[in-house]
């Protein structure tokens, strides 16, 4: 099946359920995009013990889309770059420090947290897993999803220096947790007594630091080249460039491509360097194209997220494990939380129940089901798919529809 006409079945449904849901569900279109591929995706099933046509094209669509490489590859430092750009630089500095620490010491803890819990949890279900697999589950599932909060956060009005935490972690956290993710996918491919704590500390230095400076170097070179002409067509074509071919320069480098287009991002979108290079046809040109751009992938990645139930092996087991998962990722997270909030609480008044909010509305998104997508059958790929695919669902269905509740109740309180 060729790419074009699996864009173009992509775009149509992106379309058709999004013009369903602004009219009748009027749910926020990450939401409702994704609800209603699920419930496509059911009718379809039960349509196929009639006729399996429709069945066995979306079949095929979805065995022909490499969803891991499409969206860690290629998609996702588009989404990354639109987030960043539109990321509020002045808040993110102010909070930089619990930022930096959610991001990093945050995705460790509640890496190795739900590791051990589900470890455990396995074990008692009758599973045999090792506990390396376990840590990548851990690893997989404690990013944070910028793309699914993103909208959410701003269409219920949330406090800036809360949304700027919340949306700050996120777009570091994917690139940090796919670090982590790589690094122990190394450690569980090549054996523990064949990796050694240096061969780690190089892998994450690189990833992580190379990643950085790369997207400081993107976006330095980018605003000198915007600053030095004015023409918006092509200061638009400009930072397209630099996402598209900073990705293939950090993939052929092994560095991080999401956190090379965050640094670039944020740099290319800061007031500042608006100001000094950018025009103000420019800069609506630069917002349009982009927040367009994103919409667009956003669109049609919830409704492959939608799509990607056909690929699981639901057995019995593997759905208690994953409604069992569901609890124990948002305790883990509480916990991983509470440490960085505690130090800088004071300090940066934060808003009430932080910790509870930055819990619920932590959304677990297309990342996660893509890494567990990356598993071999040894590490029980079947099993944690399933799991990472109800967390998800629950995450981004119930989480979603609630956080703006919850954010909206202790706004009236404070």
């Amino acid at each position: 099946m060729d790419a074009y006409f699996i864009a173009t079945v992509l775009v149509f449904l992106s379309a058709i359920f999004g013009y369903v849901n602004v009219r009748l569900l009027k749910m926020p279109n990450t939401i409702g995009l994704m609800i209603m591929t699920i419930v496509f995706t059911l009718i379809v099933l039960l349509i196929s013990y009639f006729d399996p046509t429709l069945l066995n094209l979306e079949k095929s669509i979805i065995s022909s889309i490499d969803f891991k490489s499409v969206l860690l590859d290629e998609m996702l430092s588009f989404l990354l770059f639109a987030g960043a750009l539109h990321t509020n630089f002045e808040q993110l500095k102010i909070q930089r420090w619990p930022i930096l620490l959610f991001s990093t010491l945050g995705v460790l803890t509640s890496t190795f947290l739900v590791g051990i819990v589900m470890f455990f949890i396995l074990n008692v279900l009758s599973f045999d897993v090792n506990f390396i697999y376990c840590l990548l589950f851990g690893a997989l599932i404690s990013p944070t999803d910028p793309i699914a909060v993103l909208g959410i956060l701003k269409q219920v009005g949330a406090p800036k220096k809360l949304e700027t935490k919340i949306v700050g972690e996120s777009l570091f956290n994917d690139g940090v947790g796919v670090v982590v993710f790589l690094t122990i996918f190394q450690i569980a491919k090549s054996g523990i007594d064949n990796t050694s704590f240096v061969d780690v500390a190089q892998l994450f230095g690189q990833e992580v630091i190379g990643g950085i400076v790369l997207g400081g170097l993107l976006g330095w070179v980018s605003y000198r080249l915007i600053k030095s002409i004015d023409d918006y067509d092509i200061e638009v074509i400009i930072t397209l460039a630099a996402v598209m071919g900073g990705t293939v320069i950090a993939h052929k480098l092994h560095l991080s491509a999401p956190l090379a287009m965050v640094t670039a991002g944020l740099i290319v979108g800061n007031d500042t360097v608006r100001a000094s290079s950018m025009s103000e046809v420019t800069e609506k040109y630069v917002d349009k194209f982009w927040e367009l751009l994103d919409i667009l992938l956003n669109a049609i990645l919830f409704v492959l997220i939608g799509m990607e139930m056909l690929v699981l092996v639901f057995e019995g087991k593997y759905i208690i494990a994953g409604l069992i998962a569901i609890p124990i990722v948002l305790i883990c997270r509480y916990i991983s939380l509470f440490l960085p909030i505690n130090i800088f609480k004071k300090k940066l008044d934060f808003v009430p129940k932080t910790n509870l909010i930055m819990t619920w509305g932590g959304l677990r998104g297309g990342i996660s089901i893509a890494l567990a997508l990356g598993l071999s059958t040894e590490m029980h790929r079947d099993l944690f798919l399933v799991i990472t695919y109800i967390v998800v669902v629950f995450s981004i269905i119930v989480q979603g529809l609630t956080v703006g509740k919850l954010i909206n109740r202790f706004k009236l309180k404070s």
